[in-house]
């Protein structure tokens, strides 16, 4: 029988965990809420203050499995797995619900992958559902900042750097020449690229911004029939059916799959990231719409905020 798998994340985003999920799994739903510890009183003539035990929450994820927590993580165990000992921190485990044994059977074919995965599961990768839910809790570490300890045993901590991409769902469709003119603003290498029609004769096409030393920015512009699932929970009108996917390609596009990539990489990454944050906020203060990162989640202000006042925020892509 596996250990759980533990997902630790900064105590104060413990709430946001509900709609993380359901931006990966369908039938959300708290099977036990938690609750926090609280004071009453005991005794009789002279009465005593103690404390009611906290009680963990069960969040359901999908058929077979369960998100159990909070439980609070020391400094010395925090430290242990890579974290930071200065911030508070919480743990939620990931396991089947049913108590059913998980089945692995297949290794991975490369034990390289930029989340790490392949390299915790070298025996045996989780499979069907026990692998989203850790690729998901991987996804949600690198969100809110934090690491999945997979098996309880293996630490996996991954860079919060490594989100670069970005998607806007829109109700306005841009002309190619207008999207090009906001490119070329920020890279001015850009220039329209492929040109085609999708089957239900709307246009498609892609914008391309080649640089000499940090790869490439290319966003892709279709009308799509499916949206991510972030966005099932919102009010239609506040997003449309037009997605505009900014995604960088560096020199190397296999770096995008290591997970310790060269020092070069992270520096056109960091330089990237900022650039395709800023291309991201004007479109959106422009078409209105949703922004969607690279791990499903809607992208917030303040998350956009911190990619492009990042450490390049000012620099213009190397051309």
């Amino acid at each position: 029988m596996t250990e759980p798998h533990v997902l630790v994340v900064p105590a104060a985003r413990g709430d946001a965990l509900p709609e993380l999920a359901a931006a990966w799994f369908a039938d959300v739903a708290w099977l036990r809420e938690p609750t926090a510890a609280a004071p009453r009183t005991r005794g009789g003539l002279f009465r005593t203050a103690a404390e009611t035990e906290a009680v963990p929450g069960v969040l359901r994820l999908g058929e077979r499995h369960a998100l159990t927590g909070p439980s609070p993580v020391s400094a010395e165990q925090a430290g242990g797995v890579g974290l930071t000992t200065d911030t508070a921190w919480a743990a939620w485990s990931i396991a089947s619900a049913d108590g059913r044994p998980e089945a692995r059977l297949r290794r991975p074919a490369s034990y390289d992958d930029r989340d790490g995965i392949s390299r915790a599961f070298a025996a045996g990768l989780p499979e069907a559902e026990e692998l989203r839910a850790v690729q998901w809790g991987v996804a949600v570490a690198r969100k809110v900042g934090g690491g999945l300890v997979a098996d309880g045993v293996t630490p996996l901590v991954p860079d919060r750097g490594g989100a670069v991409d970005l998607a806007l769902y829109s109700s306005h469709a841009l002309d190619p020449a207008d999207l090009l003119h906001q490119v070329r603003g920020l890279v001015a290498t850009a220039e329209l690229g492929t040109r085609g029609q999708a089957a239900d004769g709307s246009l498609t096409y892609t914008v391309r911004a080649r640089t000499s030393y940090d790869g490439e920015l290319l966003v892709r512009v279709e009308h799509v029939d499916r949206v991510p699932r972030a966005l099932g929970v919102m009010e239609w009108r506040q997003y449309g059916p037009f997605a505009y996917r900014m995604s960088w390609v560096p020199q190397d596009p296999y770096e995008l799959q290591t997970e310790h990539p060269s020092g070069l990489h992270l520096i056109a990454r960091s330089r990237m990231a900022s650039i395709v944050a800023r291309l991201a906020t004007a479109l959106q203060a422009r078409i209105a719409g949703v922004l969607v990162d690279d791990g499903g989640f809607v992208a917030t202000a303040e998350e956009l905020g911190a990619r492009i006042d990042g450490q390049h925020s000012g620099a213009q892509a190397w051309v």
